[in-house]
């Protein structure tokens, strides 16, 4: 994505939300893969999360696609560990990480330097969360998301019906920031709001306004759209309702 919408010299770090990027691990909303991993504000490290008060395992690893034993095994935690605020957890997974259930089968590789595209659940259906130019696009293995430029204070809208698993300004790269979770494989993001219209754990109605639109360090206004299925980005233009 466009550096203005990321921490500089590095991918977007989401420092409260931000994944683990190298080759080998799940790159972050917003990021870009084979960087090096970024600090995030307070000193906590890129692929790490500062527990906030009510947060539960479950909570953090719908906001990361992640599940909930994992990031207890990732941290040496028991399944039913509780949580303190302050509490630094590793919410992406280390290199040597094998996933502890068989995956699904794979469609056969594509040629060399030809993305496969990442099936999204096609009982979901996506409207615009605004109406404006595409100021950037999705570049498979290079970012994660979209940025749709607009005027600030105009509305952000939930792209489809779900409930709401992260909202804060806690993010220093992305501003404030709302996570959806739509089912158990697809969230949707929407980044650099200027203000925010819901909580977390609020259930959302697609076209609901979410947020109010904000602008980049250099004024240009816009919402940086991402979309995620199974912790996979997914390009969110071929996606959306014309």
């Amino acid at each position: 994505m466009n550096p203005h919408w990321r921490n500089p010299g590095a991918a977007a770090a989401l420092a409260a939300l931000t994944l683990l990027m190298n080759a080998c691990a799940l790159p972050p909303l917003g990021g870009t893969a084979g960087t090096p991993a970024p600090v995030a504000t307070g000193g906590v490290p890129a692929g790490y999360y500062r527990v906030n008060p009510g947060d539960t395992l479950s909570r953090i690893a719908a906001a990361f696609g992640q599940r909930a034993q994992d990031i207890a095994i990732w941290n040496q935690l028991p399944p039913n560990a509780t949580i303190v605020a302050g509490q630094v957890l590793r919410v992406a997974p280390p290199p040597s990480f094998a996933p502890s259930v068989q995956q699904p089968l794979s469609p056969a590789p594509a040629a060399a330097g030809v993305a496969m595209p990442v099936p999204v659940e096609p009982t979901i259906t996506f409207a615009w969360p605004a109406r404006g130019p595409v100021l950037e696009r999705f570049v498979p293995g290079k970012s994660t998301g979209i940025v749709i430029g607009g005027v600030a204070g105009e509305p952000v809208k939930a792209a489809a019906a779900g409930r709401v698993v992260y909202a804060g300004t806690g993010i220093e790269a992305y501003g404030p920031l709302i996570i959806i979770k739509h089912n158990d494989t697809v969230v949707t993001a929407y980044g650099h709001n200027s203000k925010l219209l819901v909580k977390e754990d609020d259930a959302v109605t697609q076209g609901q306004p979410i947020a109010e639109m904000g602008v980049d360090p250099h004024g240009v206004a816009g919402v940086q759209f991402e979309v995620r299925s199974g912790g996979k980005p997914v390009d969110p233009l071929p996606l959306l309702q014309r």
